[in-house]
């Protein structure tokens, strides 16, 4: 009796020490499986659709960054063609009023003599010679006033020095003091521009 009870302890003993071992056992395990799960945390990269993401947001932000250079670059590639652009037209504008205005002060003696011609004519029998010089007159002062050609003629008007010569000096007796009192040739301008100055004779002030 005394032997079984002796039996019965002894397995109770180690029936306990299978126990704890079996309980030591599945800590130690709970342990290390919580350390795998926080060194796995910590050594796994992000999640690859996260990371996806982050590389295509900045693959976008680069892609706007060069759109916007882009168009700042063309903006002022079209802002200096513009300027150019204008600039030639100014030029050509200019250059195409100037050989205009060339031509007509060349021009301006071939009139002069037009109108002499039709003033010596005033007496000549020929009426034909005198109507084809009045003719030809009639068009040269045509052709002058579609390239907006106007005389110069301000006979009695206050003398202007922009306008006109001074070449003579009148008297008290033919006008008042400063004006223009006789035209000897007349002067043309086109537009503001002087094609030439009016030859006058001025009273003095």
């Amino acid at each position: 009796m005394g032997k079984e009870k002796k039996k019965g302890t002894e397995q109770e003993k180690r029936t306990a020490a299978e126990a704890a071992e079996d309980a030591l056992k599945e800590a130690l395990e709970g342990s290390m499986h919580e350390a795998a799960e926080e060194m796995k945390e910590e050594t796994l990269p992000e999640n690859p659709a996260e990371a996806e993401d982050h590389s295509l947001e900045r693959q976008l932000e680069e892609a706007n960054a060069k759109t916007a250079e882009y168009l700042a670059m063309a903006q002022r590639v079209q802002a200096d063609f513009e300027n150019y652009r204008k600039r030639n037209e100014s030029i050509r504008a200019d250059a195409f009023a100037d050989g205009r205005k060339d031509v007509a002060a060349v021009m301006l003696p071939v009139l002069d003599n037009l109108e002499r011609a039709v003033e010596a004519a005033a007496g000549c029998p020929d009426e034909a010679l005198k109507n084809g010089v009045e003719l030809v007159l009639r068009q040269m002062t045509e052709a002058y006033q579609k390239l907006g050609v106007t005389p110069i003629d301000r006979k009695g008007e206050k003398f202007d020095p922009n306008l006109e010569n001074a070449v003579l000096q009148g008297t008290e007796d033919e006008g008042e003091p400063g004006t223009v009192c006789q035209v000897l040739q007349k002067g043309y301008r086109m537009g503001e521009k002087v094609l030439r100055h009016a030859m006058v004779k001025v009273v003095p002030e």
